[in-house]
């Protein structure tokens, strides 16, 4: 047992520094997160060596601070990279390597829209050891019971008192000093989900390019491969590696691609860039548990769009198998984020997004115009929580899927737009009709064969050559201003 008496270790005392200088800045971000991440480690280490422990470690997460005392407006046009209200603002940050281009993105726009220094240091807020050690691979945090002390006697753990959603769920969440957020989320709140994206995916989260695509069937998983194969044969592709489940990458349009023993519940894989300006595919199943999951977790990495590109039931007789159903509304019916985001909250289309997969559409199909009408509608999508809602007494769903004027069904779809919105996350999606289950055509396995064997292929090209037309855009064109409420953090 440790002597409950025992003292405090901390590292060497790092005083709090003004920038002007966004490289400056970032670097001694970096300087206070490894300096207490050595800390931890080394006392660690020696506990899993038997080493009896002399004090209670304690480190702390490194710290973002400006105060602004001008009313003067930022430029309007700009969602982000500026604060509306003068006060002091913080946000603790964790793994600057990992964000290093979107920390210095932030910190310099605020320099620059503001005309004051920002403040690093370190934080009030502690380090839990297990997020400490989660980036390097010679340490694993035993199960509690399994030391000879109590893990928390002697180190920090993971707190979900203070891990939670309430400043991008809009609370107005200020720290007792009354200072306000300046990030959507908290370092302990993302290394929370970079620790569960790892373990959902089983791919380390550096290898998240900023373009997701969704999906829910595995026969998109081949197609992505049979791509990135081919844009790696293409020198002018910029496209450098394909990395899937098992941190497996592979550079050779020809190599194979290992699998992990044992596959993850939502494999990803990813066609990178040096830039990180790729793509990244996630099979996140059937459900909107399954979607809430991902989104809640990919969020934290602040990727510029996600999409859904994936199967769904056409509710209409004139739509046929293989149709495609871009959404510009949903109609929310999962319940998975009725907590977290009222049904009353609108979703809306994104034109950025809905341009660019309308035109991907028209690209891949060489259809366009009242001809393109043909193949595509537009209109509400449904996501549904129940998967056999057929067998139930139709006459309640169908009524309210024919009030809502929906087009499409599926289990997915409106979840993944509504944690978009939630976090500020351009969203869209691109779905394809696989069965019509209110005109008696069913999803049989025959059909379903034939079906995705011709249909497959083109759809993820549209959704990839979407992706690659949002790059070209200007992020903060992208990041719509539809997506932030009235009082905002500062950061993306």
């Amino acid at each position: 047992m440790i002597d409950p008496a025992l003292p405090v270790e901390t590292p060497p005392s790092a005083g709090a520094e003004a920038f002007t200088d966004a490289d400056a800045a970032v670097a001694r971000l970096h300087e206070l997160y490894d300096a207490a991440v050595g800390f931890l480690t080394e006392h660690f280490a020696a506990a899993l060596q038997g080493a009896a422990p002399r004090a209670r470690y304690r480190a702390f997460y490194p710290e973002i601070r400006i105060t602004v005392t001008s009313h003067a407006k930022a430029d309007s046009r700009l969602s982000f990279g500026h604060i509306a209200e003068p006060g002091t603002y913080a946000t603790t940050v964790t793994r600057p390597v990992l964000f290093r281009d979107y920390l210095h993105q932030q910190i310099a726009l605020l320099i620059e829209n503001h005309g004051v220094p920002v403040i690093i240091g370190p934080s009030a807020t502690p380090m839990p050891v297990h997020f400490a050690v989660a980036a390097d691979a010679r340490f694993a945090v035993p199960q509690e019971g399994a030391m000879a002390f109590p893990l928390r006697d002697a180190f920090d753990v993971p707190d979900l008192a203070t891990t939670n959603d309430d400043v991008v769920n809009g609370y107005g969440v200020r720290a007792p000093d009354g200072t306000g957020p300046l990030a959507a989320f908290s370092a302990q709140r993302i290394d929370y989900s970079l620790a569960r994206l790892a373990h959902y995916t089983a791919t380390d989260p550096r290898h998240f390019q900023s373009y997701v695509l969704f999906t829910n069937y595995q026969f998109y998983v081949d197609e992505f491969e049979a791509f990135a194969r081919d844009a790696l044969r293409d020198p002018d592709s910029c496209y450098t590696a394909l990395i899937g489940p098992g941190d497996a990458a592979i550079t050779d349009p020809d190599a194979p691609l290992p699998a992990p023993e044992r596959g993850p519940q939502m494999p990803a894989y990813h066609l990178a860039r040096a830039d990180g300006s790729g793509v990244s595919l996630v099979n996140i199943g059937v459900g909107p548990s399954n979607a809430k999951t991902a989104t809640d977790h990919i969020a934290v990495l602040r990727p510029h769009a996600w999409l859904m590109v994936g199967h769904c039931a056409g509710l209409r007789n004139t739509q046929s198998l293989g149709d495609f159903v871009l959404a510009h509304a949903y109609l929310r019916e999962d319940h998975v984020l009725d907590d977290d985001l009222p049904l009353w909250v609108p979703i809306p289309a994104l034109a950025e997004i809905q341009i660019a997969l309308q035109e991907a559409v028209a690209e891949v199909t060489e259809l366009e115009g009242y001809e393109l009408k043909r193949i595509m509608r537009t209109g509400t999508v449904a996501t549904i929580d129940n998967r056999n809602w057929e067998l139930r007494d139709q006459s309640g769903p169908v009524q309210r899927l024919s009030l809502s004027r929906a087009i499409a069904l599926d289990m997915e779809s409106a979840t993944i737009a509504a944690n978009g919105f939630r976090f500020r996350v351009p969203y869209g999606t691109l779905l394809c009709v696989s069965d019509k289950p209110l005109h008696g055509e069913l999803k049989l396995p025959g059909m379903a064969t034939d079906f995705y064997r011709a249909q497959v292929s083109r759809h993820l090209m549209i959704g990839i050559r979407a992706m690659e037309a949002l790059r070209r855009m200007p992020i903060e064109r992208i990041h719509s201003r539809k997506l932030r409420s009235f009082e905002e953090t500062a950061f993306l």
